[in-house]
């Protein structure tokens, strides 16, 4: 493939893309940045009501229902309909189709199969949170009868999501992160708000939040002023309210609900620290980055295999999240610390760099490049 060469990108997701968390968001900044750079994007998603985004037209190509996996709350689609695929491929004509993994057979799969030659690139995105979850994988691999031979090039977003696919969809891939737009995540004259901590995220058991709780009450007893603010929404909402009702904490914590994402930015752009304990399954932790690209303090981060992979390099902002009272500990020690603090916010200041998506993108635009020539070398044997 000629370098420099403009691209028809075709990115493929089986959830909605009218959300800005989590995939979606990494999809949908992915596919603003090559547009950016020239490239002609489409997005072939599950059932979702955004129509375009930056230029590129987005296909809602199946019904979703929503399920629990993984410890979160996500859509799958219903076998999507393949006259609807052929159109919008014969609209779009993609030079290369980017699949998120892993993929339903009966949405994405379908759009690779129904594309015939294109070359085809995937980034694989999730660290299992319990057995269930790695029987249920096997079995996936199993119903795309051997089709994932059609994606050439596969990156992981981490080392733990790396471990996963190999071992359960016998995938050897290399590690690609997740990224964060830098200068426009930035929160312009932001100021940090002394002891305050802020946590984001869905209130779910495995995201920590009760084990925050808990620590914060003896950060209470040492630092009276100190304020932990909560913005994100789930079913453990009133068991955490009542959680900080019981341990007397009163106006001390604050619960937001949802929160938008300019809200989400000063929110973490205020907080002296960021706190994010989740306990198992995750990949990596775009909210990490998040936060450190958004100016917070410090960033403490559950120790892991996800997190880990972020922020490893930085071990002091690592804690055990099944111990409240190593958490507070933690807490208070960056909270009393203004020198530790400080070193530790400019170390992480230049930590996120690497995931600016001015990083990652040229990164995923060699990887379409691999794809192609990879494919084109096939055709010509």
């Amino acid at each position: 493939m000629p370098q420099n060469q403009k691209l028809n990108i075709a990115f493929l997701y089986d959830d909605s893309l009218d959300g800005s968390e989590g995939v979606a968001n990494q999809v949908k900044l992915l596919g603003g940045w090559m547009s950016a750079r020239g490239h002609k994007v489409s997005y072939f998603g599950g059932e979702t009501k955004l129509k375009d985004w930056h230029g590129g037209k987005v296909y809602s190509l199946a019904k979703n229902v929503r399920v629990r996996f993984n410890g979160n709350r996500l859509s799958i689609p219903l076998p999507a309909k393949k006259a609807a695929i052929r159109r919008a491929l014969a609209v779009e004509k993609p030079d290369i189709l980017h699949v998120q993994m892993p993929h339903s057979p009966f949405m994405s799969q379908r759009v690779i199969d129904a594309a015939g030659n294109t070359p085809a690139v995937g980034t694989f995105h999730i660290f299992p949170a319990g057995n269930l979850v790695r029987v249920g994988a096997r079995l996936l691999r199993l119903a795309y009868h051997g089709r994932l031979s059609k994606i050439g090039e596969v990156v992981s977003v981490s080392s733990a999501a790396q471990e996963f696919a190999k071992s359960s969809f016998k995938l050897k891939t290399s590690v690609v992160p997740n990224m964060v737009d830098i200068k426009q995540f930035k929160v312009q004259k932001a100021s940090i708000k002394p002891n305050q901590v802020v946590f984001l995220g869905r209130l779910v058991d495995r995201k920590g939040c009760a084990q925050l709780i808990q620590a914060f009450s003896s950060v209470k007893q040492h630092i009276p002023e100190a304020r932990l603010v909560i913005a994100g929404d789930g079913p453990q909402r009133n068991q955490l309210e009542f959680l900080a009702k019981r341990l007397g904490l009163g106006t001390s914590v604050e619960f937001l609900g949802f929160v938008s994402e300019q809200q989400r930015r000063q929110l973490l752009a205020s907080a002296a620290v960021a706190c994010f304990p989740s306990l198992y399954g995750e990949s990596f932790g775009i909210v990490l980055i998040e936060a450190m690209a958004a100016g917070s303090g410090v960033v403490l981060a559950g120790n892991n295999p996800g997190y880990a992979s972020i922020m490893g390099a930085i071990p002091e902002t690592m804690f055990d999240p099944r111990d409240p009272k190593a958490l507070g500990d933690k807490i208070l020690l960056f909270l009393g610390d203004n020198q530790l603090s400080t070193s530790v916010h400019e170390s992480q200041a230049k930590l996120v760099k690497q995931f600016d998506v001015n990083n990652v993108g040229p990164q995923i635009e060699a990887l379409y490049e691999r794809a192609i020539d990879k494919t084109a070398g096939t055709r010509h044997n």
